[in-house]
Formats: C-alpha cells, sequence, structure tokens
C-alpha cells in the first residue's frame, strides 16, 4: 500500500478534479445523468456548503490522482459518492487508502449512517467497499437507491 499518497481537503483550486476525475470514470461505464453534471459542475454549492466534505488524493509524480465526497443527506446520515481515480493511476492502489482516508474522517464526524449507492458493473469497487466494512442494504435502496437511474447497489457502513 502507498505511504506516499497524500489526502487534501476541498479548495476552490482543486474543484476541477473532482469533475475531471468522476466524468472521466463515469463516461467510461455509463453516461453522465444531470445528477452527476450539478454536483461535478459545482461541488461547492452542492457538496460543501449544505455541509458534505470532498477529499483528494495526491500522488508525488502524478499530482492528483484520485477524489471521494460524503454528501450530506439528512441530519447525520452521508452518502460516501463521487470516488474515483484516474486511468492513469489505476493499479497504484490508491482507491483502497483514498477509501480507507474519507472512512476515518466520517467516524470523526456526528454521523448515525454512512451509505453508497452504485452499480454492479463495478464489479472491483463493490468488493473494495466489502473489503471495507460495508454492506449490501435493502433499506439503503429504498430510501436512496432511486438517486441515480444506474443504481441497483446500495450498501450500507457496518462501523458507525
Amino acid at each position: 500500500m502507498p505511504t506516499d499518497i497524500e489526502f487534501l481537503p476541498y479548495s476552490d483550486e482543486l474543484a476541477e478534479y473532482f469533475l475531471t476525475i468522476n466524468q472521466q470514470w463515469i463516461e467510461d461505464m455509463f453516461s453522465m445523468e444531470a445528477a452527476d453534471t450539478a454536483m461535478l459542475t459545482d461541488p461547492y454549492h452542492y457538496v460543501i456548503k449544505p455541509g458534505g466534505k470532498i477529499w483528494f488524493a495526491r500522488h508525488p509524480q502524478l499530482g492528483v490522482v484520485g477524489t471521494c465526497a460524503l454528501l450530506k443527506k439528512e441530519e447525520g446520515v452521508y452518502e460516501l459518492t463521487k470516488m474515483g481515480v484516474t486511468a492513469t493511476a489505476r493499479g497504484l492502489k490508491v482507491g483502497e487508502p483514498l477509501l480507507q482516508y474519507v472512512i476515518a474522517q466520517a467516524k470523526q464526524m456526528k454521523m448515525s449512517c454512512l451509505f453508497l449507492l452504485t452499480n454492479k458493473k463495478c464489479q472491483a469497487a463493490i468488493h473494495l467497499y466489502e473489503k471495507n466494512g460495508f454492506a449490501h442494504s435493502e433499506e439503503i435502496m429504498q430510501r436512496f437507491g432511486a438517486a441515480y437511474e444506474r443504481c441497483d447497489v446500495a450498501m450500507r457502513y457496518q462501523g458507525i
């Protein structure tokens, strides 16, 4: 596991990476939905201002290569969302340390529920989530699954 990855909090200077990194993987596998475009083009308004957080992973040679957000859905309930790593950094083991960092940050927040929404096509990501404490949840699917057309997997973090 790389120890030279640096995790950076959201800043306006880094906002462009939130768009480019996520747009890359979404368009590789799916198509951008209106909810994606809104959040990715104005992360301050859609994530930060309502009480969410965004982090970036910076590789010493490649620069900013990953991002992940916690989107506040309601009091104490957050969605882990828009986690992505650039194609150039895939295989460098950036995703798991980023996920673990965001989970550690989430545990320091006043939170009763941490969940995520994904798609069965994202098998590598689903495996990563399962390995790091997320379990499939029909309750989360019923409550939040309609947020994206592509959502057919909902998971809840078991450590909160």
